[in-house]
């Protein structure tokens, strides 16, 4: 599978807390770190990245609810301007031509790069692409169940064609197989990125 510059690349929230020792940890998310790197390698149109970017009390915060933390209430995470907010040092960071910060808004949580959950608020993404020429996603991340997922399925619907790269993500559940299953069902594939190739 060849990677041309009608091909972008969509990094998706590879930020500390996400990662080994974050609040809100991925287990092995620091494993996709060396994939996504080579990816940056290939000759991609584009290149994007996207951050949770929280205020203080947003509202998919556990500590907002005085809860425990959920499948829909998570602890305390990627709040703005912190450390675990940041990207992954060791990402290959100078490709990359645009940041989404995405969740920004203290009532409305946002798992999609594209726009926020509730299906109405647009961060821009699309149409930077779509003006750029780009007709072809490649998706990496995480986590691959929640905002990788989102991701991949609104530019599906957005009219590209979408790839989720399968070793440059981890999921947050222990069984990823339903989400690969839902995704094949939007009509996004799959990829290893040992199967990319520049031209």
């Amino acid at each position: 599978m060849h990677v041309t510059s009608h091909d972008a690349l969509l990094v998706i929230d590879l930020q500390n807390d996400f990662l080994p020792g974050g609040a809100l940890a991925v287990q092995q998310g620091d494993a996709v770190i060396p994939v996504i790197n080579h990816l940056t390698l290939l000759p991609f149109g584009q290149q994007a990245a996207s951050q949770d970017w929280h205020p203080h009390g947003h509202v998919s915060f556990a500590s907002t609810h005085g809860r425990k933390a959920t499948t829909d209430h998570w602890p305390d995470h990627c709040v703005a301007g912190t450390h675990g907010a940041a990207l992954a040092a060791a990402l290959h960071q100078s490709r990359i031509g645009m940041v989404i910060r995405k969740g920004r808004d203290p009532d409305i949580d946002s798992y999609s790069a594209f726009m926020d959950n509730d299906r109405a608020t647009r961060t821009g993404l699309d149409s930077w692409l779509t003006g750029l020429g780009i007709n072809r996603v490649f998706i990496a991340g995480l986590a691959l169940d929640y905002c990788v997922r989102f991701t991949a399925i609104d530019a599906k619907a957005l009219g590209f064609e979408t790839i989720v790269v399968e070793d440059a993500c981890r999921a947050v559940g222990s069984d990823p197989q339903a989400t690969w299953q839902d995704l094949a069902r939007h009509g996004i594939t799959r990829a290893h990125a040992s199967e990319l190739a520049g031209l």
